[in-house]
């Protein structure tokens, strides 16, 4: 891929712990928002930042959002660079469900699928047509696009899993 040629992310963004700089986990998301601009990765949409329940064993409710972003970069070196940007909110690794100041997941990708192992990324995100917090953002933001997997839009997979719940655009 060249240097020169922009991609395209959708990148879910989750926080349920208090930042001692920036405050509460909404405060935490539009900060990490900030982030992600200054290290040149072009912020096109912002999803509201919604409270979600949380998975697994942590009772902390989740402040939860999505960026469309355009970038140079491919999908292995974004990870990268937001796993960079997770720890320098203090964000541990392998924690998995559990409380964090910072999430930042690839959900979708212009391009298609990519798949690595080193480091482990499987895109579009292997979970994400199963869990509300992430369809209502992505579909608030880009309803149009196409997961590669399904066919479906994030539109028709937010519907589809929420059946009785509007989309407020």
């Amino acid at each position: 891929m060249s240097d020169a040629t922009l991609q395209y992310y959708l990148v879910a963004l989750g926080s349920n712990r208090r930042h001692r700089d920036y405050g509460n986990p909404r405060n935490v998301i539009a900060h990490a928002v900030q982030t992600l601009r200054s290290h040149d990765l072009g912020v096109i949409r912002q999803s509201k930042t919604i409270a979600t329940n949380p998975i697994g064993p942590s009772i902390r409710k989740y402040a939860n959002g999505a960026v469309l972003i355009s970038t140079a970069l491919d999908p292995t070196s974004l990870l990268l660079l937001l796993k960079k940007i997770e720890q320098q909110h203090g964000t541990r690794r392998g924690q998995r469900w559990s409380a964090r100041v910072l999430d930042l997941d690839i959900i979708w990708w212009s391009a298609g699928i990519w798949t690595s192992t080193k480091p482990p990324l499987s895109v579009p995100h292997l979970a994400f047509r199963e869990r509300d917090f992430v369809l209502r953002p992505c579909a608030e933001i880009a309803p149009l696009f196409v997961d590669p997997i399904s066919g479906l839009t994030m539109a028709q997979l937010f519907h589809r899993q929420n059946r009785r719940k509007p989309l407020d655009l």
